[in-house]
């Protein structure tokens, strides 16, 4: 059986689709092909680094992406998964094929003020909330696909 082939997207590719790929590719168990993506590649968040560090997921040699790579490539994808607010997915190019497109809205990390430690602490929540995203994710597809 063929690996599902799922590409988070979002704005930057600099955390929200980075967690999500992480998070899907260690808790999907080898049966997933994950990628993520953004409409306009920035730099990877040295906070979602450090956070995601916590939970054991080391994202420091991780590169953004352009979700130009895909489209151009007519890469086959069975999933698309925005992970930003819902104006900027309406943004989001169309994909060739039978591809299923699902928005989850998670507020970007790099928007949030205040000291370190406040940025730290308010970013483990939306960590946290992309963990449970996935895993309630998961136990759809899988009960779908029995």
């Amino acid at each position: 059986m063929s690996k599902i082939k799922v590409l988070f997207l979002c704005i930057h590719n600099s955390a929200r689709s980075q967690m999500a790929e992480a998070f899907l590719d260690k808790l999907g168990s080898g049966k997933f092909e994950v990628y993520s993506a953004g409409l306009e590649p920035g730099k990877l968040n040295p906070i979602v680094v450090e956070v995601m560090l916590e939970k054991g997921y080391d994202l420091s040699n991780k590169k953004t992406k352009s979700v130009r790579e895909f489209v151009a490539q007519s890469f086959p994808l069975d999933y698309v998964i925005t992970v930003c607010d819902e104006s900027s997915a309406e943004r989001c190019p169309i994909f060739p094929g039978k591809v299923v497109k699902e928005h989850w809205n998670f507020i970007d990390p790099s928007s949030f003020q205040g000291t370190k430690k406040e940025k730290i602490n308010i970013t483990r929540k939306i960590r946290d909330q992309i963990e449970e995203r996935v895993v309630t994710w998961l136990q759809k597809i899988q009960s779908e696909t029995k």
